[in-house]
């Protein structure tokens, strides 16, 4: 298999697992999201110990990497949740799933030799103009003081993180995959601590345990490792078209996993911000 192939199809299979990753976000709202996060990247990270040879010493990388690491890792999917507590799944979800634009235009700030063009800001305009359809498309309440205006700058906040994260990964030394796995644990006990400190204890019921273990092996783990060889063996400018599918993906399993119909200024808000990030891409 050609390793460009190979991996457009790990890149794949990452965005597969992350469009799952908000359905079930929503399933685990009732669980504190210092916890959530923490528990759900503690088993993420049992994943690279196979690919570790289970010698923690593969995890060993410089300091700074390793706070890169914990800052989108820790940060995207904590922010993540937090929106998904204080905004309408779907509307959230759209304004999270901006990230692969955020990594066009943000780029210069963070690469040598990459120049932002008049196309990035019109695209950067037009992913925007779908976010917000899909926060007024509603009809008045997501800024009638109910507190949905929060939730949706979490969201944007975790799409921040994130295409930040994407881009400074670019400029740290080089690591293996198996690496990742410390980035995990790392932050799944940060969280575990913010937990015991910030947040009330609960008693976790066995579909919780299962939702969880589920989260951790798909889209808080597996998808971390599946990206992460993806990048290291493609061309990172058609895997990341590839991950403009994502927000499609995981918009349509929200509104499959709550019952809900798919309305117009979501359907449209979809489009622009997907037919926006294809063209500021290329």
């Amino acid at each position: 298999m050609k390793a460009e192939l190979k991996a457009d199809l790990l890149a794949l299979a990452a965005i597969a697992l992350w469009g799952s990753l908000a359905p079930l976000g929503v399933r685990l709202a009732h669980i504190p999201p210092f916890l959530l996060t923490g528990l759900g990247l503690l088993v993420g990270s049992v994943i690279a110990l196979p690919l570790a040879q289970w010698r923690l010493s593969r995890w060993k990388v410089p300091l700074p990497t390793l706070l890169v690491g914990i800052y989108g890792l820790f940060g995207f999917h904590f922010l993540l949740f937090m929106a998904l507590r204080h905004a309408p799944a779907v509307e959230a979800n759209l304004i999270n799933y901006l990230w692969p634009l955020g990594m066009v235009v943000m780029a210069p700030l963070f690469l040598k030799g990459v120049s932002l063009h008049a196309r990035h800001i019109v695209a950067a305009l037009i992913g925007f103009a779908g976010a917000a359809i899909a926060i007024l498309g509603r009809g008045g309440p997501a800024f009638a003081g109910d507190g949905f205006h929060a939730g949706y700058l979490m969201a944007l906040a975790s799409a921040f993180v994130w295409a930040s994260y994407s881009l400074l990964t670019r400029r740290l030394p080089a690591f293996p995959t198996a690496a990742v796995g410390g980035f995990a644990a790392a932050s799944g006990l940060l969280s575990l601590a913010a937990h015991a400190l910030l947040e009330p204890s609960i008693t976790l019921s066995t579909e919780d345990v299962v939702l969880i273990a589920i989260l951790g092996l798909g889209p808080l783990g597996g998808a971390f490792f599946l990206w992460d060889a993806a990048i290291k063996r493609g061309d990172t400018r058609r895997i990341g078209l590839l991950a403009f599918a994502t927000p499609i993906l995981s918009t349509v399993l929200l509104l499959v996993s709550t019952g809900q119909p798919l309305q117009w200024n979501v359907a449209l808000a979809a489009t622009l911000v997907v037919g926006a990030a294809f063209w500021g891409s290329r």
